[in-house]
This record gives structure tokens, C-alpha cells and sequence, in this order.
């Protein structure tokens, strides 16, 4: 085999546009991360409760996706900020969100709470077969219910350009 006809390939693979794309991708995704490590800094201001796991499945685009949340003492009342980070694999297509939520929460029974909110997100979507990064806006409509010790179920509607709808588990840290 030619050596360099090798290196040649492997240049095609990844040609200019692809490493712009993948850069944006990463640029969007240190924004978010930085944010989200903001917000989740202002401890005295917040009231911070903990901060937790998350994985599930969304459709359109059909992915698989995981990431990470912090959910706040109730700023007040029982309205609480739940920023999370999702990433979502699959459907052509990397989808990074950080989703700002607000959900108003509910003690159902000892065991349980019921939340229901929403707030807007922000998606960085690199495309598999095109040269670019789309930064999108997004807004989730929320449910969920959580079992004290941490376990939780959550459904979410996407509007503008979010996934349509996502089903998930995750465990938040206490």
C-alpha cells in the first residue's frame, strides 16, 4: 500500500469544513459547560440541592443521549432551576443542549414529588454528512416525578428546533 495515498485518504476524511464544524462543536459545548458550572457556583444565591445524572431517549432526531443537571432548593415558593446538559448521539447527527429550566414541584405522597416546567435551551448540532455546526435555540416544555433519595422519571415536548419529545431516568446526588 502507498503511504501516502493513505495520508491522502485520512486528509479526506477530515477535510477543513469538518474540523470548523468540529471546533464550533467544541466552542459551543465549553460555553455551556461554563454556564452551567456558573450557575451551579452561586451557591449562597441559589441554595444549590445537588447535582445528578441523566440518560434516555429522544425522537426528531431519533437519539440515544446522557449528560448531567443541578436542581436548586426552591428559589421560591416551589419554583426551582434545574439547568441540565444533554448529549445526544445518533439520527445522523451530534446534538449538544443546555436546557435552562424552571419546574414548579409537588409533594404527591411522602415518597414523591411531581414537577412540571419549562424553560428554553440552546443546541449545538453537528450534522454527520455536512461540513458545519448549527447553534439552534429550543424551548422544553417539562414533567417528571421524583422518589425521594434521588431517582427520577421526566418527559419533555421541544419546540423551535429541540428534540420533539424525550423520555429519561436519572439520579440526582443529595
Amino acid at each position: 500500500m502507498d503511504r501516502d495515498a493513505g495520508v491522502t485518504g485520512m486528509d479526506s476524511l477530515f477535510s477543513e469544513g469538518t474540523r470548523r464544524g468540529a471546533r464550533g462543536a467544541l466552542v459551543a459545548a465549553a460555553l455551556v459547560v461554563a454556564a452551567l458550572v456558573v450557575a451551579a457556583s452561586a451557591v449562597p444565591a441559589l441554595a444549590q440541592d445537588g447535582p445528578g445524572l441523566r440518560a434516555g431517549l429522544s425522537a426528531s432526531p431519533d437519539q440515544i443521549f446522557f449528560g448531567g443537571h443541578y436542581v436548586t432548593q426552591p428559589l421560591t415558593g416551589m419554583l426551582r432551576f434545574q439547568p441540565n446538559l444533554e448529549v445526544g448521539l445518533g439520527g445522523g447527527q451530534t446534538t449538544i443542549a443546555f436546557n435552562g429550566e424552571f419546574a414548579l414541584w409537588r409533594k404527591i405522597s411522602p415518597d414523591w414529588h411531581l414537577y412540571l416546567g419549562g424553560g428554553p435551551s440552546i443546541l449545538a448540532v453537528t450534522h454527520q454528512h455536512r461540513d458545519d455546526t448549527d447553534i439552534d435555540p429550543g424551548f422544553n416544555l417539562v414533567a417528571g416525578l421524583r422518589r425521594r433519595g434521588g431517582a427520577f422519571f421526566e418527559l419533555k415536548i421541544g419546540r423551535i428546533d429541540s428534540p420533539s419529545f424525550k423520555a429519561l431516568v436519572g439520579f440526582t446526588i443529595r
